[in-house]
Order: C-alpha cells, then structure tokens, then sequence
C-alpha cells in the first residue's frame, strides 16, 4: 500500500499521529533524524485528556502499567515541609483516569514505539527531511538517510519535528513569541533518599521540583538556575549548583544520569496548516512548563489531525474539515501561551508579586484551594485537558441541556461500564442517553452510523444530558451535534454539509 501521509518526528506527538493513523487505517511512513529513541526523562506528567485519547488508540493501559498516579505535591520553604497538595483521585466522577501519571518522556516514547512494533511498523530513524515541494494533489519529499537521498510522493506531510522544526522552516511560517531570560535546569539523578511524592523547594527566592522516576530509581530535579551559578555566556556551572541542591533539597546525589539547561520560550505558529502540510506539537506551539502542559497539547494535536486526515484520504468527508484542524488547535494553544507565559512570570519572576506567589500563594493558598471540593474540580478540569471545547468550530452545531456541539463527550461510569468504551471504534457514532425513536434507529442504519443507547442515569442528569437527546460524537471523543428532540433531518442536514460520502 502507498503511504499516504508523511510524518516527521517521533517524539510523543509523532508517535501519537502515527497510532492514531494506523488506527483509522490509513498508511504512513514516520522519520526522525535521531539515531534512535530519547534518553532523557523531560515531561514527565500524562494528564487525563492523552489517557482518554490513548484509551481510543489502545494503549492507555500500558502507559499506566508502567507509570504512577503522582499522590500528592509537597512543599517545602527552607527544607520544612509547609504544606501539601493532595493529586490522589483529584478528578473523581470526571473521567475514568481522575489523576495525573508520572511517566518520563523516553519511556513513553519507547512504549509508543514498542505499540506501533506490534503493529509491523518501524520508525525510519536517522533520516532527516531538508526539502519538500506541494503542489494542489500531493507533496514531494526529499530525505536524507546514511546511505543516500530518497524522493518519495505523500498526499500530506505532518511536521511533528519540535521546536527547531525543518517542517516549520521550510514553510517559513513566522514562529512568534518570546523567550524569558531566566535559564532552569533539568537532571535525572541517582540519589538514595526516599522521595515518594513530588516536592517542590523553595529557597532564596527561587525554587526546585523534585520527582521519583520509579522505572530507575532515580529522581528528576527541575529548577531555576540562581544567576551566581551562571557564567557570562549563560552556561551553567553544574559542579557547584548540585551541591548547593543537595544541601538546599536534602538529598545525596551518588551520580548523575542526565543535566540539561535550557530557557523557556513561549511562542506560536502563525499557521498550523499551508495547503498539505501541518504542524503539530512544539512545531506549532512551545510554552512554559506550567502545568505540564506541552507534551499532552502535542497529543491533542495528533488525535485531532488524525481522524480528519483519515476521513479525507478514504472519502468519507470533504477536504474543507482540514481547515477544522487550524481553528480547533490554533485557539486552544494561544490560550495556552498566554495563561502559562503568566503563570511562569508569576512563579519564576523578580519582583513583590513574585516574592508572593512563592511565599504565600504556593505553600498556603494553594494547598487549601486544593482542599475545597468545587475549586479542586476546577482545577482537575482545566489542568487535565479535559475541559477543552470547540464550541466555535464549524464541526460544532446545537444544544441539549448544558452538552454543546463542540463539547467534549462527558464521562459517564454506568453498571455495565462508562460510556467511553464506546468511543473505542474511534468513528462517527450517535448516542441517545435513553431511548431512541423508531425513526432514528431507521436514520441510523441508513447512513450506517452506529447508534448506542446507554441507559439516562443520575450521572447524566449531573453532567446536564437531558434524556433521551441525540449526539453525534466525532471519532475523537467530541460532540458534533447536539439535539434534544432526535431530529433526524438536522442529522442529515449536519452529515451532508460535511459531505459524508455515506449519506
């Protein structure tokens, strides 16, 4: 079979793309000019929203196999605990995975990669991508590999090559934003102290955040870099700025595994899409670690690029989704630069405000937000990914109770199992939270959409379902149609706008 879709880069968001296409059936080939898999930890946090998806994509379950719910953040001012934040089913009752999952990047990548084995499919690793050229039905590449150049043929290309993205570049789509001037490090580190909890550090006006990485027994260290262990080109003097962590965190280092330094930048693509061609990840976007948010935003992207390129190549809906792909993800990650460019200045800044979030906010104001029931959903919702919406999408249409088109489908446990195990098939489907007429069920079979029927409970009355309103959720998980009185005209009207082949 001739690979349809290009993608270049096989960090998280790549590999996502790649289980997400072989998913939906389309081929592809994945490149990385790595030589091989990272061996770094980097982003460690799995939030609920990538589990959800993973779910789809079947591979939810070994991530959390091989990972951990984080319980708790502890904080400590001046090596005296102060307070903790308690992670423990933070998100009980909104998803079918209500915590967050520690999990360093490179055994995630090597799980990803382990996943797409399984399947017959091997990343193409040392082969780069200098040079493409689109034109209206395809795009021609150029990759260089060890043993020579190849020029192959794709119907798209997805740029999923980070930060410095050739993809990117080749386009010469602006990369706009800013870098902040503070420099933060990051080490993997061997240490015999018994850390089973995050922790963050606070010390002189700065800070440290300290992780178990249970898969080798080590710990993350994550901080800012005080300006006395800087030289003049911005180079950080490792030798001295680890002992000064070990008598400032309390810890012994026996050996370091891993150090890294690096600046935080917060910019974003002007485009996400030029014609055939898109970006996705940290080539679209790249942002402070606040929240931990990067990594899971690049899944979000593969997932949503994914179906859309899927129903294009086989036929199913017109090429004018793709343009969904750019409004749906663009707003979302420009509302993300700017809440955690502001986070980070608050937390990591010079000044009086600074000074209080660290002195106050972190160790007493956060920890009892934490504690009150309602403020902790919120939380949950927002840091999970799990209240992102598409509300002002062209795929989204109607209303029923508080549900919108564009909503993510809310999670609902049941006796016979939630809800989400329906989403698994990661197709179009209609779900009617009571009964559905006789005229839909015969609507239904027609355009050979796959209609469930879970039973309306005290769940969906909380989650605002009106019973036995109409859905009709998209193959990631989003509602495209919401109705309350199963009009079945409105569905066709919804499905031939989109220009279902089927229908």
């Amino acid at each position: 079979m001739t690979p349809q879709v290009l993608i270049a880069g096989a960090g998280p968001t790549g590999l996502a793309m790649a289980l997400a296409l072989e998913k939906h059936g389309i081929s592809f080939r994945i490149i990385d000019q790595s030589s091989g898999p990272g061996k770094e930890s980097r982003a460690m946090a799995v939030h609920a929203r990538s589990l959800e998806l993973y779910q789809q994509l079947g591979a939810a379950r070994l991530l959390i196999q091989n990972g951990y719910p984080l319980p708790q953040l502890q904080i400590y001012r001046e090596k005296q605990q102060r307070a903790a934040m308690d992670f423990h089913e933070m998100g009980r009752g909104l998803s079918p995975y209500p915590y967050v999952l520690i999990l360093p990047q490179d055994e995630h990548e090597r799980l990803l990669i382990d996943k797409l084995k399984e399947k017959g499919i091997e990343v193409e690793w040392n082969t780069e991508l200098p040079s493409f050229h689109q034109d209206s039905g395809h795009v021609d590449v150029v990759m260089e590999k060890k043993d020579g150049t190849e020029t192959s043929r794709f119907a798209y290309v997805c740029g999923c090559d980070g930060a410095h993205s050739s993809v990117r570049e080749n386009l010469g789509v602006p990369f706009t934003g800013s870098t902040n001037d503070h420099v933060f490090y990051v080490a993997d580190v061997k240490s015999p102290a018994d850390v089973e909890s995050g922790q963050m550090h606070l010390f002189e006006n700065t800070f440290s955040l300290v992780f178990p990485i249970r898969t080798t027994g080590s710990l993350r260290l994550i901080g800012l870099v005080p300006k006395r262990f800087l030289d003049p080109q911005r180079e950080v003097d490792a030798s001295r700025l680890l002992p000064f962590l070990e008598k400032q965190i309390g810890i012994d280092v026996e050996h370091v595994h891993w150090f890294s330094k690096y600046a935080v930048h917060h910019r974003i693509s002007e485009r996400f899409r030029e014609n055939r061609v898109f970006l996705a990840g940290d080539a679209a976007h790249i942002h402070s670690p606040a929240g931990a948010q990067g990594m899971n935003t690049g899944i979000g992207d593969a997932v949503n690029l994914a179906w859309k390129l899927a129903a294009v190549v086989k036929g199913n809906m017109d090429a004018s989704v793709l343009d969904t792909y750019d409004t749906e993800r663009r707003s979302f990650a420009e509302r993300l630069v700017a809440t955690t460019d502001q986070a980070f200045q608050r937390i990591a800044g010079d000044g009086m405000t600074s000074d209080f979030v660290r002195n106050v906010m972190i160790p007493r104001v956060i920890p009892w937000m934490t504690k009150n029931l309602p403020v902790k959903r919120q939380v949950f919702k927002t840091v999970s990914q799990i209240r992102i919406h598409y509300r002002n999408s062209g795929l989204s249409s109607g209303k029923a109770g508080r549900v919108q088109g564009g909503d993510r489908l809310p999670w609902l446990p049941g006796e016979n199992g939630d809800n989400f195990r329906l989403l698994q098939s990661a197709d179009w489907q209609l779900h009617v939270y009571g009964s559905a007429s006789t005229e839909l069920r015969r609507t239904a079979e027609d355009l050979g959409l796959p209609l469930h029927e879970p039973a309306w409970t005290s769940a969906g009355k909380e989650a605002g379902i009106p019973k036995h309103a109409m859905f009709l959720i998209r193959p990631d998980g989003y509602i495209a149609l919401a109705d309350p009185e199963q009009d079945t005209e409105a569905l066709r009207s919804y499905l031939v706008a989109w220009g279902r082949a089927d229908v």
